[in-house]
């Protein structure tokens, strides 16, 4: 049996001669002449059945991927923005391609131990990093052991939040312009709180600081629930808050909200003026998107660019992330490649005008 035959299990197309002679010898019967081109032609289209099999068998392993539980890490502990988005963005592709998506949380050190590891990984399409602008912060502060840009594989940028500039309501500033003003009259008497030295939190209002020409007192704290919490009790007189948490106090009065850090005004509270209204050339994005480790094939990197692209535009997907305050993005792995790397130039240039050094 030949190797096509034992593979295949197919029937080996023989030549079979007339007896007493051989193929093509002197005296053969026109009935010979017959069955020895019906031979050879069987045999041809042998040949072509074993061509068509072997490329059915090559189209069949191609589409084989993702044949194993897909991976996307979130360096941040549960319960955070990330870890929601990257929860239902997991839970909108596991339903669409009928594969197990994952999340797994693994923080800590400021998200860069999850990050690593996703950097570290292997290059297959199975395990991804989920990660927001607390990224870009921290590769702003921390020296990296390995490039944050040109050391991963950019797949798509998922959205961008905003947040806003409230104060308790026993401080008498309704604006921007009035927080400018009274913070330039009386530096370091209004106390700020974030969610600790070098974080998202801090970093956008030491911009703000910086292109407003304000000087106030920073309190950190550990994490920004308890910072947002002692505005309500009117122990800080101001934080920049994530939307989402901010709003539904706004709504009900206990905080003022006197600007959002974003390009254009908020759907959630269009009455509320941008910042950069009133200060030229602020501008904050808390980004979220998916990235992978570096070399990732381009095939799986527009396979999830696709793939997630469609799930955000999915109505369920589509109203829980406006309803939290995120403005879908999309686009291609270029253009997050780019605005990863504006973010880290941006907190760069905040972190050292700042002298901002990081805890140990």
């Amino acid at each position: 049996m030949d190797w096509f035959a034992a593979i295949h299990g197919m029937p080996f197309c023989r030549q079979r001669h007339p007896r007493g002679g051989k193929a093509g010898a002197p005296g053969e019967t026109g009935a010979t002449v017959r069955r020895t081109a019906g031979s050879v032609f069987g045999l041809a289209g042998c040949a072509v059945v074993a061509v068509q099999v072997l490329l059915a068998g090559f189209a069949c392993a191609q589409q084989k991927y993702p044949s194993q539980p897909v991976r996307i890490i979130v360096p941040y502990a549960p319960g955070g923005g990330a870890d929601v988005m990257a929860r239902l963005i997991a839970q909108k592709t596991s339903e669409s391609l009928r594969h197990p998506v994952v999340v797994e949380n693994r923080s800590g050190a400021s998200g860069m131990m999850g990050s690593e590891f996703v950097a570290r990984a292997a290059a297959d399409g199975y395990t991804f990093a989920f990660v927001s602008s607390a990224y870009t912060t921290a590769a702003a502060l921390h020296a990296f052991p390995y490039d944050p840009i040109d050391d991963i594989t950019p797949i798509i940028m998922v959205g961008e939040a905003s947040s806003l500039a409230v104060v308790h309501p026993s401080v008498q500033l309704k604006s921007v312009k009035a927080l400018v003003a009274y913070a330039k009259a009386n530096p370091g008497k209004l106390n700020y709180g974030t969610g600790g030295t070098g974080g998202f939190s801090h970093l956008i209002v030491e911009l703000f600081e910086f292109l407003a020409g304000t000087r106030m007192t920073h309190i950190p704290y550990k994490g920004t629930g308890p910072a947002l919490n002692d505005l309500l009790g009117g122990q800080l007189d101001v934080i920049f808050g994530s939307t989402p948490s901010t709003v539904p106090y706004v709504k009900s009065g206990r905080l003022r909200a006197l600007g959002v850090t974003s390009k254009k005004r908020s759907e959630l509270l269009p009455e509320v003026p941008t910042i950069a209204e009133t200060v030229p050339g602020y501008y904050a994005p808390l980004l979220y998107g998916l990235w992978g480790p570096k070399a990732l094939p381009a095939d799986i990197t527009a396979f999830w660019n696709k793939e997630i692209a469609r799930s955000l535009q999915l109505p369920e997907t589509r109203g829980r992330l406006l309803s939290a305050g995120i403005e879908i993005s999309g686009g291609s792995p270029q253009e997050f490649q780019e605005a990863l790397r504006s973010d880290i130039n941006r907190w760069r240039e905040v972190v050292k005008a700042g002298r901002i050094k990081a805890n140990n």
